[in-house]
């Protein structure tokens, strides 16, 4: 083989190479909304909105009891205590309902935090309407710190009859380096 056979060879393999490294770097990024339109369309994404419900008087269907579980954790790392006073409540399709979360920052220094929730059995997320959450702003604990944190929330009453128990997590993440570049600019 010649030497410039060899280089035009090498060349080809680099350009296939580039081409698919750039391919893996962009079908890395399509994953997320590949991932949120496949959740959407099974109905298993368990994501609640993360904006405020208006709370409009509605019909409380006073004939079911909905039990709703809350599961709360921190993220690795993050030094706070973190749980939901009320861990479990039984509510009618509807009705206004409030838990409070207690919050407390152990560390040494100021911390922001922001709880991310979820639901399960996913379609259940559909249903769960929060007109007030701690988790639709980030929280910053100085040192030491603690509060209560409520969340208010109704089950829409046209929850499918079949799901009559569910379970909302909020985890805590650490995010006071996002939230100080953030301030910055």
């Amino acid at each position: 083989m010649s030497e410039q056979s060899t280089q035009s060879k090498n060349s080809k393999m680099v350009i296939k190479l580039l081409v698919i490294v750039v391919g893996m770097f962009g079908f890395g990024f399509a994953l997320v909304p590949l991932y949120d339109v496949l959740c959407d369309a099974l109905g298993i994404n368990g994501k609640t909105s993360n904006t405020a419900a208006l709370y409009e008087s509605v019909e409380i269907d006073e004939s079911r009891l909905v039990t709703v579980d809350f599961i709360t954790r921190t993220n690795t790392g993050m030094p706070w205590e973190f749980r939901a006073e009320t861990r479990q409540v039984k509510v009618h399709p509807g009705q206004l309902n409030q838990v409070d979360f207690y919050v407390k920052n152990t560390a040494v220094t100021d911390i922001v935090g922001q709880a991310v929730p979820s639901v399960s059995p996913g379609p259940a997320a559909l249903y769960m309407n929060k007109t007030e959450c701690f988790c639709f702003e980030q929280q910053k604990l100085h040192a030491g710190e603690e509060m209560l944190m409520p969340m208010k929330f109704y089950v829409d009453p046209q929850l499918p009859e079949n799901i009559t128990y569910f379970t909302v997590q909020y985890t805590l993440y650490n995010v006071t380096a996002t939230a100080d570049v953030v301030a910055m600019n």
